[in-house]
């Protein structure tokens, strides 16, 4: 099991991936907006994503929990 983080804090802009989905180490998986700028985040690991604790429009902080993959 691996938690993905955020890197930095910012607004959640958009969520590319659902409970269920497959991921591949590298691929975007969520979206943060700060100063204007979007930032991608990047799965570590390979594997299925099995929760996803955040919302479009939340506001999440540096190493906040962001996804489950297992």
């Amino acid at each position: 099991m691996a938690i993905i983080q955020s890197n930095m804090a910012g607004n959640v802009w958009k969520v590319l991936v659902s409970v269920g989905d497959t991921v591949t180490e590298g691929q975007d998986v969520v979206i943060l907006e700060s100063m204007k700028m979007e930032i991608p985040i990047a799965a570590e690991v390979s594997g299925t994503v099995t929760e996803v604790k955040i919302n479009e429009g939340d506001f999440v902080n540096e190493e906040e929990d962001l996804l489950v993959v297992e």
